[in-house]
């Protein structure tokens, strides 16, 4: 592939292609920091041509696959040399240890320059993609959701939620500006719960308007100030459950509060549209993915 098809095929991702190329391009930048990969360059001749494939080394959900591979072809373009990409696996996939996801054929040079920058995303991408599978596979069979939050890394929240939808999960607003999101400082700020949602809905009428609530007195408060969105802080599943039963499909229930796994099935139960889980993108390991060079 060029770097125009990888562009191209992120476009078809629902990604800003353009920034997310500069967004490599800096994280390069980062790791060569005005020199030379100077391992690599004494160690390896500037003609020798190899393979490097990247494997997986655990079981888990693939994700920034075509990330990873523009990685590779903008350190060859830049270096002016040809460099072959094989996609051997596809964002979303299930992967078992042994998978290969990229094989790559170039200057060896090029290909061990940009192996740490490659699976530096693609690790953390895929370890997205995995801790959502966990929790969709958690709900599945039920009408509740997994989604995201906005506890993303700075300037990676476009692939963290990418990866989020990979994993099976759903996203919630991408920023400050795109939905509103009525939180207890706000409340705070605006005297009131009923206060702020009137506030917003006011100077935004055409945006959705989630307000979190911490009991049931504000939950029906709330609902009567017409709501679109309803987010149940730190309820009890017997809570949510009344919340649920209260609200008879008038507004959207999301749960949140420093929920688990282990939390699922109950909070499932309770009959909640979303559970809102911020560990998706701020606490998921890294898959671990490797890299294995072999000469041609």
């Amino acid at each position: 592939m060029s770097i125009e098809q990888s562009q191209s095929q992120l476009r078809s991702m629902g990604l800003d292609a353009d920034a997310i190329r500069n967004l490599i391009e800096m994280a390069i930048a980062e790791d060569l920091a005005g020199g030379v990969d100077v391992t690599t360059v004494a160690t390896v001749a500037a003609e020798q041509m190899s393979q490097l494939d990247l494997v997986a080394r655990a079981d888990g959900v693939a994700a920034g696959i075509p990330v990873a591979a523009l990685v590779f072809e903008l350190v060859a373009a830049t270096a002016g040399h040809a460099i072959e990409v094989d996609q051997r696996a596809a964002d979303a996939d299930a992967l078992v240890v042994g998978t290969t996801l990229l094989s790559i054929r170039g200057r060896t040079r090029d290909l061990l320059t940009a192996e740490r920058t490659a699976l530096n995303l693609l690790c953390h991408l895929s370890g997205v993609a995995t801790a959502t599978s966990l929790w969709a596979q958690a709900l599945a069979g039920s009408q509740t959701r997994v989604r995201d939050t906005r506890k993303t890394t700075p300037l990676l929240r476009a692939l963290e939620k990418y990866a989020v939808r990979c994993g099976g999960g759903v996203n919630h607003r991408m920023s400050l500006s795109d939905a509103a999101l009525v939180k207890d400082n706000h409340v705070v700020a605006a005297g009131g719960v009923a206060q702020a949602f009137a506030a917003v809905r006011e100077q935004f009428p055409g945006l959705p308007v989630e307000v979190e609530v911490d009991s049931l007195d504000q939950l029906d408060e709330v609902v009567a100030a017409g709501a679109d969105l309803v987010l149940l802080d730190n309820f009890s599943p017997a809570e949510m459950a009344e919340a649920v039963a209260r609200v008879s499909g008038q507004v959207v229930l999301e749960a949140s509060g420093g929920l688990t796994l282990a939390d699922a099935g109950a909070v499932a139960a309770t009959g909640v549209d979303f559970v809102a889980v911020g560990a998706l993108t701020h606490s998921a390991a890294v898959l671990d993915i490797g890299a294995d060079l072999q000469s041609i």
